[in-house]
């Protein structure tokens, strides 16, 4: 497979979903959902010229840090976690880590999935009944960047759907998730980036840049992170790529 990637015999899409059929995630299991990159980080511009590489993420860096501000507090969350984390470890069992979160996990599978079934379900499963508060569901693609580029304990990754699957951008079911506190706008369909015209038009242009020039050159940079050599001892902790 690694072979024909590199020969550019299957796409960067069939890689990353090999990838993570080899290293067990499966659609099957939330806590193991297959996991993609953010790889834009555009989501103002009109119009998304994708022969720009400062349009693109740094694949290079977990998305904790790929603002350059986080960084600094990621890493004196490392050099000193248990007073920032609040953790009782008498024992000192626990090893150090740079995000007490994770990447990809069931409870962020739900919050992009909200709209569709069975996501929906176990999302009100999930909040005791009832939809969690509208301010902390995914109502905007633009707003969910930002959140990532002001915090860094929020590090989400994406799902395979943001490549393929424009209907879960849609609140199609019509269901009632509440309007934003500030604003009081009604969440209903997902807000787009302004150079998508509609669901079906970012995920065309999200999958042209997935199989982009840049991100052809660079995607080896993430996998090394989420599936390989950085993911652990002393080139994970370099990579500021420790977590719980």
């Amino acid at each position: 497979v690694f072979q024909k990637w590199v020969n550019r015999e299957i796409s960067n899409f069939d890689y990353l979903i090999q990838l993570n059929t080899m290293a067990g995630r499966t659609y099957n299991d939330l806590a193991q959902y297959p996991v993609f990159p953010w790889i834009l980080r555009d989501y103002t511009s009109e119009e998304l010229d994708l022969n720009n590489p400062a349009v693109f993420r740094d694949l290079s860096k977990p998305i904790g840090v790929v603002n350059e501000k986080n960084a600094k507090t990621v890493k004196e969350k490392y050099m000193s976690f248990f007073r920032y984390e609040n953790f009782e470890d008498p024992l000192g069992m626990i090893d150090k880590f740079h995000y007490g979160t994770h990447y990809s996990n069931a409870a962020g599978v739900m919050h992009y999935l909200i709209r569709v079934e069975p996501f929906t379900t176990l999302h009100i499963q999930l909040q005791s009944g009832r939809f969690d508060c509208a301010d902390r569901q995914f109502h905007s693609i633009p707003a969910t960047w930002q959140a990532l580029m002001d915090n860094p304990n929020d590090v989400k990754e994406l799902i395979p759907e943001f490549f393929y699957f424009p209907e879960f951008l849609e609140n199609q079911n019509g269901f009632n998730l509440g309007q934003l506190q500030m604003s009081k706008e009604v969440v209903n369909d997902v807000v787009l980036p302004k150079w998508a015209h509609s669901p079906e038009d970012f995920i065309y242009k999200h999958r042209k840049a997935l199989e982009s020039e840049y991100v052809s050159a660079h995607l080896h940079e993430w996998i090394d992170l989420i599936f390989g050599y950085k993911q652990r001892g002393p080139a994970a902790v370099e990579a500021l790529n420790v977590f719980y």
